[in-house]
């Protein structure tokens, strides 16, 4: 019997849904609307009895999940048809306070809205989300999944910064990563590959999309991750800067007289790839890069640089390696990173295929001998909350 779990990833401006099998990952359907609040939002729905592509005005959240609903009876599967046990709801920030997904109540709508100073962009939008869909579907449990969960496995000497006492007891100032929901995924889906349980390998798991993070999984925990307080830190991103010197804020308001708001638009907005190349698309720098552009060579070079300081932080913290193992659009699509990424890590036992990362079709990118596998996972985060939302009723 199917458990059927409808996920939504509310954004600031977009509501994203999905309905899926938590047993199967099977997507019954798939919806995404775009520019809530504009004169002219839009909407795609993706259903067993056809698609619809729509642009009409979209006022707010509320609005939204009641066009998803109006798609769902018109192009499938209709919601009051199919056996949905929950409604799974991402939250980006979840803080020291959740390290594990949760039934949503007043309390916990309390703890997220305490935790909004930590993720002011994205944990507003995910309320918003889950207050319209309690109203809307009133009869479901609503599941809340943490993306900064998976990490709280971290030590104290990995999570914590050399930073006055003060600001990590008072303002929470600390690592706390995301894209645990993926990293979670997606390390299971390694151990499977591998014919081994999560429990017994190592793994480095490289999401790469627009936004990138590493983290160094230990026998299915997260034990490091390169993200930190924010999504800023890290990997070089699509428009994110990842590590850089601290002190360029100060410096850029003393030679600048640039303010820390500003600074912050610049380095989460207008860096990255973007910064380097003038383009966050992957698929655009590496067309510019093919054309000859050095630009966009310089970019591909530094982001590829990062990604091996990474590989080689982590795999010292783990000691032993079972797999590499790249995800997310560029993780999945860009076997020139693969490649570079790992270039002359052959003395870690790392040796990566040119055959096989050109069209991984079996999920392996490494030589057959390889003592360290290179695999390539496809992500599925709405898989994962429906997961852990039908593993949260199933505890009740």
């Amino acid at each position: 019997m199917s458990e059927h779990v409808l996920v939504i990833n509310a954004g600031s401006s977009s509501l994203k849904y999905s309905l899926v099998d938590a047993k199967s990952g099977e997507a019954a359907a798939t919806g995404l609307v775009e520019r809530i609040g504009e004169d002219q939002s839009h909407h795609v729905h993706h259903g067993p009895h056809g698609d619809a592509d729509d642009d009409h005005p979209v006022a707010d959240h509320e609005a939204a999940l009641e066009a998803a609903v109006r798609a769902f009876e018109t192009h499938g599967p209709a919601l009051g048809d199919v056996d949905i046990v929950a409604v799974g709801h991402r939250v980006v920030h979840g803080g020291d306070q959740f390290a594990a997904p949760a039934l949503v109540d007043d309390d916990l709508i309390a703890a997220v809205t305490d935790l909004v100073p930590l993720a002011p962009l994205h944990n507003p939008a995910n309320l918003e989300g889950i207050e319209v869909a309690r109203r809307l579907l009133p009869d479901l449990p609503h599941v809340a999944v943490f993306d900064t969960a998976f990490h709280q496995t971290l030590p104290p000497y990995a999570y914590t910064y050399a930073v006055p006492s003060a600001w990590r007891e008072e303002y929470g100032i600390r690592r706390y990563g995301f894209h645990g929901t993926s990293h979670s995924f997606v390390a299971g889906q390694a151990a499977r590959l591998l014919g081994r349980d999560v429990r017994d390998v190592n793994l480095i798991v490289l999401h790469l999309g627009n936004g990138c993070s590493a983290t160094a999984v230990r026998g299915g925990t997260s034990v490091d991750t390169s993200m930190g307080l924010t999504p800023l830190e890290g990997l070089v991103m699509g428009t994110r800067s990842g590590d850089l010197d601290p002190a360029i804020h100060g410096h850029l308001a003393r030679v600048a007289g640039r303010s820390a708001e500003e600074t912050d638009r610049a380095l989460n907005s207008e860096s990255g790839l973007k910064g380097l190349s003038g383009a966050n698309d992957f698929r655009e720098v590496s067309r510019r890069r093919a054309a000859g552009d050095e630009r966009a060579r310089l970019a591909f070079d530094v982001y590829c640089y990062r990604l091996k300081k990474y590989v080689g932080a982590y795999y010292a913290v783990l000691g032993r390696v079972d797999a590499i193992v790249f995800t997310a659009g560029v993780g999945q699509h860009a076997a020139d990173v693969r490649a570079a990424a790992l270039h002359g890590l052959e003395g870690l036992g790392i040796h990566v295929d040119p055959v096989r990362n050109a069209d991984p079709d079996d999920g392996f990118a490494s030589t057959e001998d390889s003592p360290v596998a290179v695999l390539v996972v496809p992500t599925n985060e709405e898989w994962e909350i429906a997961r852990q939302a039908v593993e949260v009723l199933a505890s009740r």
